[in-house]
């Protein structure tokens, strides 16, 4: 086919240099079999899996994810677009520092047709208590962008909620606010309707805040991470009023029927998840909140973590790091928890061949050059990557929320023991000390 050079220059935020903007320069060759063998891996667990997304509270302080679950087999099922909206599109270029008429034309093109290897709105597959997984995503992301884990892990018999965050590090997210209300009219006038029905409100977007001129950094991504870790407090406390069998009203009135998550949840099995900023979030959810029995932090970013947080952690971590992105500075905070608790419970893995962009789902989407030039591939096979990634977060899960599973078949992995995989890290510890 013949292909349309793009010359774009792109500006990509770094958490290594800490966020500072850097500027790439590349073709992006597109063709009209651009998007040939690409697209996000189907799940390997036993269970189909289902998605739906839940507002509660249509204002900013209100909580929002996807929650991804078993479900019952459908094979006419509907696929949700990876990419969910057009103000998705905006966000994303705003966070690229590139022109928003421009690239949604580029990235509808390349983007725009992959699906959700999940069925939207499936129902609910009832099949005793399932533990629970809190996912939050990195700066610059949102809820969609880490299907490939979510949806392996609900196949395995999880429900997992991916939270948009709405502390400015998403590069889009969006809540409601109410239309002003019209005039009064006369008592014949038919009753006005719900006030919190979607026709009554009006969207409203959120989009990435950039650093400002001379602005220091460390201020605004503390007080992003604590909101984050508040954030995914309130998507449990969500989800426990929902196992409850409380009425909680989802602002966008999805096809889901929630009432048959009544009594779904194991609640003695929580574990919060997350990549890059989400890896902190990770941090600081477990140190505020003791219902997560466990986290696991996908190329954890530990900049924005009070120094004082590092002796208050006391459940079990995994960190699971890429080979090209972490550094020495970096790897020394987190080798500081381990001073916290015992050393059985804290462990490090890096995957050969993995770059910081391995975890999210753009390591699916783009061919081979192209994603060596964004730096969304590294040199390991992207589906060996993320299973390695799944099967040792499967196995550290047991083990820590006591699943009664076959997930110990890959215990191996948690040591660092496969040929792709380095125990610990592949980077020397800093001058800086290891407490």
């Amino acid at each position: 086919s013949v292909l349309t050079s793009w010359l774009l220059h792109i500006h990509i935020e770094d958490p290594k240099t800490s966020y500072q903007r850097c500027t790439l320069s590349l073709f992006a060759a597109m063709g009209n079999s651009c998007s040939n063998n690409l697209g996000i891996p189907p799940a390997k667990g036993p269970n189909a899996v289902g998605c739906s997304d839940f507002m509660m509270d249509h204002t900013v302080e209100g909580t929002f994810f996807r929650l991804y679950y078993p479900c019952v087999v459908s094979d006419n099922a509907e696929k949700p677009d990876w990419i969910p909206c057009k103000g998705y599109f905006y966000g994303l270029a705003d966070f690229m520092k590139i022109n928003r008429g421009l690239s949604e034309k580029i990235f509808n093109y390349l983007f725009g047709s992959f699906k959700i290897p999940a069925a939207l709105n499936g129902s609910y597959k009832q099949n005793g208590k399932y533990p629970v997984v809190i996912f939050s995503h990195g700066l610059g992301a949102f809820r969609t962008l880490y299907s490939a884990i979510c949806t392996e892990l609900a196949s395995q018999g999880f429900i997992v909620a991916s939270v948009e965050h709405r502390d400015e590090s998403a590069s889009a997210t969006y809540f409601y606010h109410q239309k002003p209300q019209e005039p009064e009219k006369d008592e014949a006038s038919p009753p006005k309707p719900n006030p919190e029905a979607p026709e009554n409100l009006v969207e409203e977007w959120m989009y990435y805040r950039s650093l400002k001129p001379g602005e220091s950094e460390f201020p605004l991504r503390n007080k992003q991470v604590k909101q984050r870790a508040d954030e995914c407090i309130k998507a449990l406390d969500t989800l426990i009023q929902i196992n409850a069998g409380k009425n909680m009203e989802n602002v966008l009135q999805t096809e889901f029927d929630w009432t048959t998550l009544e009594n779904s949840m194991d609640l003695c099995r929580i574990a919060v998840m997350g990549h890059s900023f989400g890896g902190a979030t990770v941090v600081e959810a477990l140190c505020k909140d003791v219902n997560f029995k466990c986290g696991i932090a996908l190329d954890a970013w530990m900049f924005p973590l009070d120094e004082e947080i590092y002796v208050r952690v006391k459940q079990p971590i995994f960190f699971i790091n890429s080979e090209k992105f972490q550094w020495a500075g970096n790897i020394s905070r987190m080798r500081k928890l381990d001073s916290s608790s015992t050393s059985m419970q804290r462990k490090m893995i890096t995957i050969k061949g993995t770059v910081h962009q391995s975890f999210p789902d753009f390591t699916f989407l783009t061919g081979n050059w192209i994603g060596k030039i964004l730096k969304l591939k590294g040199e390991i096979d992207p589906q060996v990557g993320i299973d390695l990634c799944n099967r040792a977060s499967l196995a550290f899960l047991q083990r820590h929320l006591g699943l009664d599973k076959d997930f110990n078949q890959w215990d191996h992995l948690i040591e660092g023991k496969d040929h792709n995989l380095i125990p610990g890290t592949n980077e020397q510890p800093s001058c800086e000390s290891v407490q």
